[in-house]
């Protein structure tokens, strides 16, 4: 008996070629995009659970009060990991000190190769667990060892054992290999770390001899995983007055808190405003959670409108098979039937979709993910909503038409009620207000980003290059570098820095001047600049001088932005001292605020000095009357000239600061196809719904155009409900959309406004598409002849 119901359902969709293809094609998709968001959720909320002790683990953070405003930062003092130890010994089982993620060179035989990597002590890969290829966990005891991850050994030493094998970094000191481990994965926080190297190298190197007392000195990260009976936010209250007790009382004023953040809160709550966790990557997971289901909600919508419209055509099957003896309990598994093998067509098409657009999808979000073939929540997730959504579609059909009176339907005197077009009116609604809000919320997005993007930067980032230095090598040979390549024509100027023009990697707080309240405290970015730096970056001058090697003294001299002179409320700011540490240093120039952090952002207080040390950024601007490709050959053979062993890499100034709009660049383009996907369902849906209404209206038609109604008249006549109902999706679409992007663009300082046209274009480009759609079928059935439709009366 199921076998003849699945036969007669495949018959009835066979039948229907049209309405099966726009049932089963609108649902795959939108259960392919459930299924794209659901990986990309899955992913989300597993980031950094490749780690055995994920609960266990946390990084020491702190919250330390500037000019009033509280500001949360990962980096810590040197000192906390002893005084944890010895303090607090009994609640950590392991405790690791960590450098940045920084770039170095390792030099093996004839291969010269760039990787990133850290300085940790000696516990790390304990903490997190890293799954040994080739030796033990213990390999970073020793200073004159290393540990690499997979690829880099095979990059390094192909095939070979690379246990013991030495690596000179950057041209310098040998380490050797004392373990390798399995490459972390895509979502994990250190996925970048390609090698560990030893703490007790890292902080003997010279310039860290200030950091091994100095509690005021923040540029270090510590890790942690909790001893087996501790309770982390225990702990976490625990320790939080740690530093009060050994800081100055010039930085006692910062009232540090110090506080443990679980590595579950890594990715997903990262952000923090005023001292309060205000969440983080997890506001996304939520927009493309519920994105998706809607998206899902409206393949359903399609699925259930058009099964419903269509089964109120089949009335005398109903009535045919009643009289032949066919119980309602039959009817109802028929029904059910042809609902659930559409749906699980509909599934297995998803499948092939998903796994068709994964590796776009990938490339846009930027993740590696597969379909967990593999996995049984997947396919319990998959098959589970596939019965629901057949029960859910097939249930009007099944338990409204299976209860039909078999005599009225047979005499033809059976009509739908005058209601039963509302529930299907009602979804179309929901359906265009989903598909409206989406595209809204789209272009906010983006008209967001452009705004951010046309915000003047301060500076010229036109042909500007920005060499990362790994090693001393071009510090040590600069001026010989810089006359070289101006003679050579390459360049118009060049400079060293300790930060790019896209970040600021350093900050002071024992900043005073005049008129300065000496309880307040403060946080100015510091960055040290050779004497050509503003002409290299091109500096906007609001007051003063640029640095110039015409005066000695400029090596006591600063020029600062113009945050850093309204922060310090100073009218006339050339000429005034400002003591920064132990040293007087006076301001030669004011120039216009450079963004060189986030765009969306207020810019920071800025003092620009003077620095004869080593430097972090070789900034380059190219001449413009040279092609960048001959400028960059020439400057590559001129590094390599005095710095042979580092290989030569560049990046040009507006590429980097491109990236500070990636994510949502990412978040505006997956949000952009997700809305695309659901206005091509709901036109699905549209088309498919005015194809039955044609078909359902054709005899009126044909009695209309024999009483001489117009091809225009009757198009109007057919268009004329589905505007109404687009119309009242608007209404409601409108004030939704404004109220939710409204509350978005609250998180960010700099921000676009929301302009009436793009809800004004929104609601004509919605228009405009309902009346295409329902134009073809309702000028197909205008055009149509009525001696054909009315022949039967």
């Amino acid at each position: 008996m199921i076998k003849n119901y699945f036969k007669i359902a495949w018959r009835n969709l066979i039948k229907n070629k049209a309405s099966s293809f726009i049932n089963i094609g609108g649902l795959a998709v939108g259960m392919a995009v459930a299924m794209l968001i659901g990986l990309w959720i899955w992913d989300e909320l597993s980031f950094d659970k490749y780690h055995q002790n994920y609960d266990r683990v946390a990084i020491a953070m702190q919250h330390e009060t500037f000019d009033g405003t509280i500001n949360t930062s990962a980096v810590i003092s040197l000192p906390l990991d002893a005084e944890l130890r010895k303090s607090y010994g009994n609640d950590f089982k392991h405790i690791a000190l960590s450098s940045w993620t920084e770039k170095h060179v390792f030099n093996v035989g004839d291969k010269n190769i760039s990787y990133s990597g850290n300085f940790m002590g000696s516990e790390a890969p304990e903490i997190f667990s890293l799954k040994m290829i080739s030796g033990t966990r213990d390999g970073i005891k020793d200073r004159s060892s290393m540990m690499i991850s997979q690829s880099v050994a095979k990059a390094l030493f192909g095939n070979t054992d690379p246990m013991n094998k030495v690596i000179k970094l950057d041209n310098k000191d040998v380490f050797k290999v004392s373990g390798v481990y399995e490459d972390m994965p895509n979502n994990t926080t250190l996925h970048d770390v390609a090698f560990i190297g030893p703490w007790e190298y890292y902080i003997n190197s010279p310039g860290n001899e200030r950091s091994l007392t100095d509690w005021g000195n923040n540029s270090l990260f510590l890790y942690v995983q909790l001893a087996d009976n501790a309770d982390m936010a225990k702990v976490s209250a625990k320790i939080k007055d740690i530093k009060l007790s050994k800081m100055s009382k010039e930085d006692i004023k910062f009232n540090p808190i110090i506080f443990l953040q679980p590595m579950s809160k890594w990715h997903l709550y990262s952000e923090f405003k005023n001292g309060v966790n205000t969440g983080g990557a997890i506001q996304y997971v939520w927009l493309f959670g519920i994105i998706g289901t809607f998206v899902l909600l409206l393949a359903c919508i399609n699925f259930m409108n058009l099964s419903t419209a269509r089964s109120e055509k089949r009335a005398k099957e109903v009535g045919i098979r009643k009289a032949v003896g066919s119980v309602r309990g039959q009817l109802i598994k028929q029904f059910f039937c042809e609902s659930f093998l559409v749906a699980a067509l509909a599934f297995v098409f998803s499948l092939l979709l998903a796994w068709v657009a994964m590796p776009w999808f990938n490339s846009v979000a930027n993740k590696q993910m597969t379909i967990l073939w593999d996995n049984p929540l997947f396919w319990t997730a998959g098959i589970g909503f596939t019965l629901f959504t057949g029960l859910i579609a097939g249930s009007y059909p099944a338990l409204y038409l299976s209860s039909f009176n078999p005599v009225k339907v047979l005499k033809g005197t059976f009509k739908a009620g005058r209601f039963a077009a509302i529930p299907r009116k009602v979804l179309v609604v929901v359906q265009f207000t989903v598909s409206v809000v989406l595209i809204i919320g789209t272009i906010i997005v983006f008209k967001q980003i452009q705004f951010a993007k046309n915000r003047p930067v301060g500076y010229s980032r036109d042909g500007l290059v920005n060499i990362q230095v790994t090693n001393d090598d071009l510090h040590k040979h600069f001026e010989a570098l810089r006359a070289d390549l101006l003679k050579s024509g390459a360049i118009a100027e060049m400079a060293e820095s300790t930060s790019s023009t896209t970040g600021v990697n350093n900050d002071r707080g024992d900043i005073s001047w005049k008129g300065k309240d000496p309880s307040a405290s403060s946080y100015f970015g510091y960055i040290g600049v050779t004497t050509e730096y503003g002409k290299t970056v091109g500096w906007q001058f609001k007051d003063g001088r640029d640095f110039s090697r015409k005066f000695v003294s400029d090596s006591l001299g600063i020029v600062v932005n113009e945050a850093a002179v309204k922060f310090m409320g100073l009218k006339n700011p050339v000429g005034e001292v400002v003591r920064i540490g132990k040293r007087d240093l006076t301001i030669v120039g004011v120039v216009k605020d450079m963004v060189m952090e986030s765009p969306y952002d207020p810019v920071k207080q800025t003092i620009f000095h003077i620095s004869r040390g080593s430097s972090d950024d070789v900034l380059i601007k190219v001449n413009p009357n040279v092609s960048a490709h001959e400028a960059l050959g020439k400057i590559e053979a001129a590094c390599k000239t005095y710095s042979p062993s580092v290989p030569f890499t560049y990046h040009f100034a507006d590429d980097q600061y491109a990236k500070k709009f990636a994510t949502e660049e990412r978040i505006g383009k997956l949000a952009s196809s997700f809305a695309g996907l659901a206005i091509f369902i709901s036109c699905l849906g549209l088309f498919g719904m005015a194809s039955f209404m044609a078909e359902q209206r054709i005899k009126e038609i044909g009695v209309r155009k024999v009483l001489g109604a117009s091809v225009f008249g009757l198009w109007r006549l057919m268009s004329r409900d589905f505007v109404v109902l687009v119309i009242i999706s608007l209404l409601i679409a409108t004030p939704v959309a404004y109220y939710f992007m409204q509350g978005w663009l609250q998180n960010y300082t700099y921000r676009a406004e929301l302009s009436w046209w793009v809800f004004a274009v929104t609601a004509a480009s919605a228009i405009i598409i309902t009346l295409l759609m329902v134009s073809y079928q309702s000028i197909k059935a205008a055009l149509a002849n009525p001696v054909k439709s009315l022949k039967s009366e």
